[in-house]
């Protein structure tokens, strides 16, 4: 949901000269309804030509989320638009549909079999994320008042890299964020930090595989068995969780012999995007427990709903179930090694690009892209003349939307740019990018002096 605030004035905007000449009295309120509608024609014409101001998203190296999908599946969203995927009876291939993804992903993510992986789909890797939360906190709790504890000061260890969902985790549902800085050259959590922050009021660490400041990995199997350490030490009993957003649909084709899954047996459950390299349009997610026990029954709520009993696990309720059916489609159409062949794709680009980048003189890197097809570069020292804010800026004079930011506490003077490849960036696009990035880079080399600060280039934080 957007939020918005409403303003006076300006209420009024020029149609297109097409749509006055079929309403020559017609004015299209902005921020009001009007009395007599434009019809559908005008209002599209209206709508598309506003839109085009918005930026090209195939251009978009910001966003991880997918901008290109085929062109059937685009038509299979658009036929299952309609479908409220919270109506299991009503649509019972929909949710059948949406079990067998379930099915694909724990057995993707190394689920045993016998110990029955449960899940479901969400809105997007928040809402997963947020589930996931919830049930750490709720296990947590049982576990507090078995042993006759107060439980009412659960706190969450993560690195100060997590992705803001799990902020809003945290302050949303009460629980004391426990968040490990970055310092000097770790960009990411590390076994150690996240050991040293639990207590028996933890209700779990969470290692995020592909950090969205760099896109790192965070090493799973360390923490794991940190945490296994610290159980055989003193008995607190931890629980890990693994936010996947990027990297569980990246790692188990690209880096399968990386365990940071269900095979480690501390991993209690997993949440992905199926909108980013899960490689379709916004917005679906996925939350995965690696068996029941994972997953607190007074959680799930068995809703009668048009006539039918039914168990539901989520924030949200009617949603649509396009997306979850554009999501068997690409596991159905791509299998193992369509993912592979894509993913793989996606790598290349990223790394011929980070070497390019790294070739031109005056950029540092921070990550290749050689583990989620991301990576992060800033500025040498000693450039005084212009900063990674600029860079931006030219780019997006060309088209290109990469964002420029500065890394959190402890290390704020970092300032970056970020790359993410996705599927529909070719080689070829690559090479004018770099092309393009190098006459820019030329040019502020160039200066006489510094460029001024202007609000936009000045220091920005990281949302994204």
């Amino acid at each position: 949901m957007a939020l918005s605030t409403h303003k006076r004035g300006a209420h009024h905007h020029q149609p297109p000269a097409a749509a006055l000449h079929h309403h020559p009295e017609a004015l299209m309120p902005l921020r009001s309804l009007a009395d007599h509608g434009l019809g559908e024609q005008t209002s599209y014409e209206l709508i598309s030509s506003e839109l085009l101001l918005d930026g090209q998203a195939r251009l978009n190296l910001a966003t991880f989320v997918t901008t290109w999908m085929p062109s059937l599946a685009g038509r299979l969203m658009d036929e299952t638009a309609d479908k409220n995927i919270i109506d299991k009876d009503e649509y019972p291939q929909t949710a059948a549909i949406e079990e067998r993804c379930v099915n694909i992903l724990a057995e993707l993510w190394h689920a045993d079999p016998e110990e029955q992986a449960t899940g479901c789909s969400t809105t997007g890797s928040s809402e997963a994320a947020m589930l996931c939360g919830l049930a750490l906190k709720w296990r947590w709790r049982e576990r507090m008042r078995a042993a006759g504890k107060p439980a009412d000061k659960p706190n969450l260890v993560t690195g100060a890299n997590v992705q803001v969902c799990w902020e809003k985790f945290m302050r949303y549902w009460d629980v004391e964020p426990r968040l490990v800085p970055m310092e000097g050259e770790r960009y990411h959590l590390s076994a150690a930090e996240a050991v040293a922050r639990c207590d028996e009021n933890t209700i779990g660490v969470v290692g995020v595989l592909g950090s969205t400041f760099d896109g790192s990995y965070e090493p799973i199997a360390e923490i794991a068995a940190a945490l296994d350490d610290l159980q055989a030490r003193t008995g607190l009993d931890v629980p890990l969780h693994v936010d996947g957003a990027s990297g569980g649909f990246v790692a188990p084709f690209l880096q399968p012999a990386i365990e940071w899954d269900f095979r480690i047996p501390r991993v209690q459950s997993i949440n992905a995007s199926g909108h980013k390299y899960g490689l379709v349009y916004p917005g679906v997610g996925w939350a995965v427990w690696r068996n029941q026990a994972a997953l607190p029954k007074d959680l799930i709520f068995d809703v009668n709903y048009l006539g039918g009993h039914m168990p539901t696990f989520a924030l949200n309720f009617s949603r649509p179930g396009s997306e979850v059916i554009a999501q068997y489609f690409m596991f159905s159409s791509l299998g193992r090694e369509g993912y592979r062949r894509v993913l793989q794709n996606a790598q290349d680009v990223a790394l011929r690009l980070s070497s390019g980048i790294e070739q031109m003189g005056p950029y540092r890197l921070l990550s290749r892209g050689d583990e989620l097809p991301v990576f992060a570069f800033t500025l040498k020292d000693g450039v005084e003349n212009y900063t990674v804010f600029d860079v931006s800026d030219r780019l997006r004079q060309r088209g290109w939307l990469v964002p420029a930011y500065t890394f959190p506490e402890n290390l704020e003077e970092l300032s970056v740019l970020r790359i993410v490849v996705r599927a529909g960036m070719t080689l070829d696009m690559a090479d004018t990018l770099l092309e393009q990035l190098r006459e820019e880079t030329g040019e502020l080399q160039s200066l006489d002096g510094p460029l001024p600060r202007t609000k936009r280039g000045a220091v920005e934080g990281f949302r994204h």
